[in-house]
């Protein structure tokens, strides 16, 4: 009985390193979008994105009406592209919530933007990941922008 349950206890802490390790490339996956996103280099961004995919954005306009704004990930890579050098845009990632069945991850990240270090608005990034034969690449990005209720550094 003592065997089964030592076997039992190995097997457990064997899968939650193996669910860890996971968790741990879809979040550098992440932290390699945002480290292009912050230098201006999108060739960086590219490696951990699966081609071209739809990006969206939700917010409230100024009615105060829901809204959603569809896109795909080019618009983001041309804006980061032809940013001023005098414009700093930094995303503070706040906490990572990540999901994983196989070949495929969710991963929730709550952030605040700041653009030329003043605080312009927070939110969450949704982000759907597919694990291209060993390295997880973004398939695709929803974010929700608002400017209340959010907690600033």
């Amino acid at each position: 009985m003592t065997k089964i349950a030592t076997y039992i206890a190995i097997l457990m802490v064997s899968l939650s390193f193996g669910q860890s390790a996971s968790e741990t490339s879809v979040k550098q996956a992440i932290d390699t979008f945002f480290e292009g996103f912050h230098s201006g280099d999108t060739i960086l961004m590219k490696t951990v994105m699966y081609g071209k995919f739809p990006s969206q954005t939700t917010f409230k306009n100024k009615a105060g009406k829901d809204m959603i704004s569809s896109g795909d990930i080019d618009d983001l890579l041309k804006a980061i592209a032809s940013k001023s050098p005098d414009q700093k845009w930094e995303e503070k990632l706040l906490d990572y919530t990540i999901l994983i069945d196989g070949n495929l991850a969710s991963a929730w990240t709550p952030y605040e933007f700041w653009f030329n270090d003043q605080f312009s608005h927070c939110g969450v990034n949704s982000f759907q990941l597919f694990n291209d034969n060993g390295q997880w690449k973004i398939i695709y990005l929803v974010d929700s922008r608002r400017t209340e209720d959010c907690k600033t550094d």
